[in-house]
């Protein structure tokens, strides 16, 4: 597997280029955003790992822009930009994973693992799921809430499947982190409450009748109850 790094420190490049190829993946290494998105666009790559604060061209344009060309190559910033806002703002404009710095390599390379899964596990299924007027085509990989398309991104699509799967189930943090993102450790990370909000914004704000629920002290459920 072969994954470019777009990051523009040399000690973060060397520690992530050392740890990764000894892991057995292959490395490309662009230092400025310039760069890095042409190689992106020009394709071959199993993952991308973007940071946001980057020499001629910044990490979101770079972003926004390859994703105009490939929608599909999962894409993962690394980044000291940690606030709720930044977040959004990655997701929003089609990154699949968010990661701030500093950050643990055990946690990264989980990241990686959920994020080039192909063909496997749970998502490998080939029917349609729906809860009220929310509908999830899992072959053509469409979202659809009445009559309207939503966009979504690879993990934000991941992330509703598994919860339509287990409707009117309470599913902790922690069965989320496992389930979508291969992590069954403590990170202390919130990408599950970000995804939650991204996916509550796409699938909730517009309509009357809201699926997606908090259970305070336990976790989330997405129910037409």
């Amino acid at each position: 597997m072969k994954i470019l790094i777009i990051e523009d420190e040399p000690k973060v490049v060397e520690f992530l280029k050392m740890g990764l190829e000894e892991q057995g993946y292959m490395t490309e290494i662009a230092y400025d955003g310039q760069l890095g998105e042409r190689l992106a666009i020009r394709g071959g790559h199993d993952l991308i790992l973007l940071d946001v604060i980057l020499p001629l061209k910044n990490g979101f344009e770079v972003l926004r822009n390859i994703r105009e060309h490939n929608n599909n190559v999962p894409i993962l910033m690394l980044t000291a930009l940690g606030t709720m806002d930044d977040k959004i703002n990655g997701f929003d404009n089609g990154v699949d994973d968010y990661l701030v710095k500093p950050f643990e390599f055990k946690e990264l390379l989980a990241r990686i693992k959920s994020l080039t899964k192909r063909n496997k596990g749970l998502f490998q299924t080939s029917n349609t799921l729906k809860v009220a007027d929310l509908i999830l085509n899992l072959d053509k990989r469409i979202a659809l809430r009445g009559d309207i398309s939503i966009e979504l991104t690879a993990k934000e699509f991941h992330l509703l499947e598994y919860m339509m799967k287990n409707k009117d189930k309470v599913l902790t943090r922690l069965d989320i982190a496992e389930k979508v993102w291969d992590i069954n450790f403590d990170t202390g990370t919130n990408v599950v409450d970000v995804y939650i909000n991204i996916l509550r914004k796409k699938i909730d704000k517009s309509f009357e009748k809201k699926l997606i629920h908090t259970k305070i002290g336990m976790g989330y459920i997405l129910s037409d109850h």
